[in-house]
């Protein structure tokens, strides 16, 4: 009888713990794939680049849809990208494609940056993880010039 009331505050205090315990974790996992999605489409663009760039390929339009996943742990994410100077220009003439993924739902957003050459071009564009029409879809989309300028966006190039 004097372990009923007991019982009952731990009945009650037990999901409260362990959602205390839990939720670190949890954040802490989608923060890690939502990272491992933002290497893997740092590479993919990298990899277009250096093929597109290579001299033995002529001008002409790519477009690769890319391999990633359409929800983490259920929730959708957009990506966007911005191209800048290297931190040197003096030094170096390359460039840096900032690549931000962000999920909405959850405030959670990661960074990742991939080093360009100094011939590349980003038309600003961006896709939605689960939309499957559009400009919003998960493609990247390439494009090499007759002067070897390399032109990359999400979607289509316009």
């Amino acid at each position: 009888m004097i372990l009923i009331p007991v019982l009952i505050l731990i009945l009650f205090l037990f999901p409260f713990a362990v959602t205390a315990i839990m939720q670190p974790w949890v954040d802490t996992r989608r923060t890690l794939e939502l990272q491992e999605v933002a290497s893997h489409l740092s590479s993919a663009i990298q990899q277009v680049y250096f093929s597109l760039n290579h001299s033995s390929i002529q001008a002409g339009k790519l477009t690769s849809t890319l391999d990633i996943p359409l929800f983490i742990e259920g929730y959708w994410f957009n990506g966007t990208a911005t191209l800048r100077p290297a931190l040197n220009p003096q030094e170096d003439a390359s460039q840096v494609l900032d690549i931000r993924l962000r999920i909405n739902m959850l405030d959670l957003s990661i960074n990742s940056s991939v080093t360009l050459g100094q011939n590349v071009e980003w038309q600003n564009s961006y896709f939605l993880s689960n939309s499957t029409y559009g400009v919003h879809v998960p493609q990247l989309a390439a494009q090499k010039m007759t002067d070897g300028t390399v032109r990359l966006a999400f979607g289509e190039l316009t």
